[in-house]
C-alpha cells in the first residue's frame, strides 16, 4: 500500500466514526511493516470521554496486538494534525513517523482550536485559566522513591 492509501484508509475511519454518531470527524490508523496493526476514530461524545481522541484510540488498540507499550518501527497515519494531547500520546508511544491530513488551522476552521492549549501551557501556572497549585509533594514522592530503588521495574 502507499501513504496514499493509509491515508485513506484514515479517513474511512473518521467518516466510518461519523457515520456512527460515535464523536467528531477524526480518524487514525498505526502501520507496522505494511500491515494495519491500529485503528480509531474520535469517541469522545459516544464515551462520554475527553481523552477518547482517534490517535489515543488508534495507539491503545495497536499496543494491544503488539503486546507492547510502545510503537517501535510503526508510522502513524492520521487524518488531522494531532492536538497536544494527541501529540503527547504519540511522543510516549515512541514510533518512527506520523503522517497527517488536514492540519490545525483546518480543524480550527469547523470549530475544533487548539490553540489555547498551546497558549495555555506556556503560561506560568498562575496564569493559566485552569489553576494549578502543588502540595503535598513530600508524600508525593514517596513512589518516586520506591521506584529508584524498585529492581525488577520495566523502564519506558
Amino acid at each position: 500500500m502507499t501513504h496514499e492509501n493509509y491515508m485513506n484508509e484514515a479517513v474511512k475511519a473518521a467518516l466510518q466514526g461519523m457515520e456512527n454518531n460515535e464523536g467528531g470527524p477524526f480518524g487514525c490508523i498505526v502501520v507496522k511493516d505494511g500491515e494495519i496493526i491500529g485503528r480509531g476514530n474520535n469517541r469522545v461524545t459516544s464515551t462520554n470521554d475527553p481523552t477518547a481522541h482517534a490517535e489515543v484510540i488508534a495507539i491503545r488498540d495497536a499496543c494491544k496486538n503488539l503486546n507492547s507499550f510502545q510503537l517501535d518501527g510503526c508510522v502513524i497515519y492520521t487524518s488531522c494534525e494531532p492536538c497536544p494531547m494527541c501529540l503527547g500520546a504519540i511522543y510516549w508511544a515512541r514510533p518512527d513517523k506520523v503522517f497527517y491530513g488536514s492540519n490545525q488551522q483546518d480543524a480550527a476552521n469547523i470549530g475544533f482550536d487548539d490553540a489555547f492549549i498551546y497558549k495555555e501551557i506556556l503560561l506560568p501556572y498562575e496564569k493559566r485559566s485552569i489553576l494549578f497549585e502543588q502540595i503535598g509533594r513530600k508524600i508525593a514522592l514517596e513512589p518516586f522513591l520506591k521506584w529508584t530503588a524498585k529492581e525488577n521495574k520495566i523502564t519506558y
